[in-house]
């Protein structure tokens, strides 16, 4: 029988105080890997997580990942706490609506706040974990992406769905570039998924409108994502290094 090996695994888990990240976060804690609890402002939740998992030594790092200096503190102090990073998962995003009946100005405020959260933290963590992993032989990136890059997104989620397919093309590149490295690298692209940050999308089109885009029966929740992640975590998968692998509940099928 396969099991997962991630004992001892040390894992920086970006936006792990919610939504998506937390289910991965308590994954790999029940499977007693040890977490980097990233948050910006929920501490309180990500400092309850680590003490359910504390034998797992698990330990919450905040950092806003739209201040590039943060970011780096961060990223420093995680490899000091736990002598170096495994695998680096790389989730956190924000979903901000910007339609385009919105003026320039504001409109690009938004776009302008995407990318810095979505996609130029994503690229720092990148370099930060290439040059560590180039330095400890071995490493694990795991890219939260969205079926968005695919079959695209409504207008009010312009800057998102570029976000995305930017993280998308980065974690191929990476891919591409450092297997020899022994440097691996993946994207999960889920669907709808229901987060606090997708309940104002129910609110304002209600629940069966996303229900009726799915082939299931039910809205994919967080704790459906995690076992693919931890699946990537253990190496177990390594041959499938570059690949995306859609979790959308059917709604995008190529």
């Amino acid at each position: 029988m396969i099991k997962l090996k991630l004992k001892g695994l040390r894992v920086l888990v970006t936006g792990a105080s919610q939504g998506i990240g937390m289910a991965i976060a308590e994954f790999l804690c029940d499977n007693d890997a040890q977490v980097a609890v990233h948050y910006n402002t929920s501490d309180e939740a990500a400092k309850a997580l680590c003490l359910k998992y504390s034998h797992t030594h698990s330990q919450p790092f905040q950092a806003d990942l739209s201040d590039t200096q943060a970011v780096t503190a961060m990223f420093d102090a995680v490899v000091s706490a736990f002598g170096q990073i495994d695998v680096m998962v790389l989730n956190a995003g924000v979903f901000i609506p910007h339609s385009t009946e919105e003026t320039t100005t504001e409109w690009f405020e938004t776009w302008r706040r995407t990318m810095s959260i979505n996609l130029d933290a994503v690229g720092l963590l990148t370099k930060l974990g290439i040059d560590h992993y180039k330095e400890i032989g071995l490493g694990r990136f795991i890219y939260i992406g969205s079926r968005a890059v695919f079959r695209g997104e409504t207008e009010e989620y312009l800057a998102y769905a570029a976000s995305k397919g930017g993280l998308t093309s980065l974690a191929r590149s990476v891919a591409r570039s450092f297997g020899k490295n022994n440097i691996m690298s993946f994207v999960v692209a889920p669907g709808f998924t229901r987060t606090a940050m997708a309940e104002q999308f129910i609110e304002d089109h209600g629940e069966d409108r996303v229900l009726d885009e799915i082939v299931l029966n039910k809205l994919t929740l967080p704790q459906d994502i995690a076992p693919m992640v931890g699946m990537l975590c253990s190496g177990l998968m390594d041959h499938a290094t570059g690949a995306t692998i859609d979790m959308n509940a059917g709604s995008h099928i190529r």
